[in-house]
């Protein structure tokens, strides 16, 4: 007997961003990453077209991080090199490399923009992936370093941030004038969200160009809100909200890596498992969880978490026959 489905329609869709620029496109890039353009919910493909798989960030840092026990074994040889971290996450899978400034943070060695510029300018040389560079945190700080940093990598359509209601405007003048996409942030409060996207398009910044970080909470620590916030974010956009229509970032290694789970030992907790597997699965299923809730780009540490999560999305990503 034929089963008539139910359908959903709707009239918005996710915006399309491309991060990266070949040599064609005035870059040096030997690939580029473009994100978004769903017109349903999550994998529901039987609705609406989904036709760009999620992404995987790997972060690296300009210094040696206080990071897991466990990262820190994986990246040893590397952790003291930026450059050679970067090239690291790519032979992992890295499909985009995250590079976050940490050392221009005052307290974490003040580096100076022009020292900032040439760690990202260097990474750029050496691998060929699109990247993203946020600043160290501290805001008048990155008010100074972003700027300059987009300078010097004018052309390779860099994501930069990241932008949040105190600071949106250097950055997005720093990204208009380079020609770069913004790395927005916000609390996870959807109506926060949502104007400060309006504040970045007020300064003419197309909202096509703005991917956004609503924030994120790891497995047990708060993720059925943050489903909650991409999901409504996600509705919005599909009902033809164009500020609600960003495709959507998510940090997931640095909220999973502090879990408590991930880091109390096996003596504390002997019915909790071997503590590198358990840390490792902790990243990998935060992942699985905001996947489903509609996040295009994860940002993630591990790379077992790296393999795990794309072979969740390639799993998800094939198509029903309805």
């Amino acid at each position: 007997m034929a089963t008539n489905m139910l359908k959903e329609r709707y009239s918005g869709k996710i915006n399309t961003v491309t991060i990266g620029a070949t040599k064609e496109q005035g870059g040096t890039r030997t690939s580029t990453v473009t994100v978004g353009g769903d017109s349903t919910m999550p994998f529901l493909q039987f609705e609406g077209e989904m036709p760009l798989k999620p992404v995987v960030a790997m972060e690296i840092q300009d210094i040696n991080p206080d990071w897991h026990p466990v990262l820190n074994e994986v990246y040893a040889d590397v952790i003291n090199d930026p450059v050679a971290w970067a090239k690291k996450c790519v032979e992992f899978g890295a499909d985009l490399i995250y590079i976050k400034l940490a050392g221009a943070h005052p307290d974490s060695g003040n580096k100076s923009p022009e020292e900032c510029a040439k760690v990202v300018k260097d990474v750029l040389a050496a691998v060929g992936v699109p990247v993203i560079v946020v600043g160290c945190g501290e805001e008048e700080k990155d008010n100074a370093i972003l700027p300059v940093v987009a300078e010097a990598a004018a052309g390779e359509n860099l994501l930069i941030g990241l932008a949040k209601q105190d600071n949106y405007k250097s950055v997005t003048a720093a990204a208009m004038v380079h020609k770069h996409k913004v790395l927005a942030q916000s609390p996870l409060d959807i109506n926060i969200c949502k104007q400060l996207n309006i504040l970045i398009s007020e300064l003419g910044f197309s909202p096509e160009n703005v991917i956004i970080d609503p924030s994120t909470a790891a497995l047990g620590y708060g993720i059925e809100y943050t489903y909650s916030i991409l999901e409504r974010g996600r509705l919005g956009a599909l009902q033809g909200d164009k500020m609600l229509s960003q495709p959507v970032i998510c940090q997931v290694g640095y909220e999973a890596w502090r879990a408590k789970e991930a880091n109390a030992s096996e003596e504390d907790f002997p019915n909790w498992g071997n503590q590198a597997d358990r840390a490792i699965l902790w990243e990998a299923m935060t992942a699985a969880g905001l996947l489903q809730g509609g996040a295009h780009i994860m940002v993630l540490r591990h790379p077992e978490a790296v393999r795990l999560f794309k072979v969740n999305a390639d799993a998800l990503m094939v198509k029903p026959e309805i």
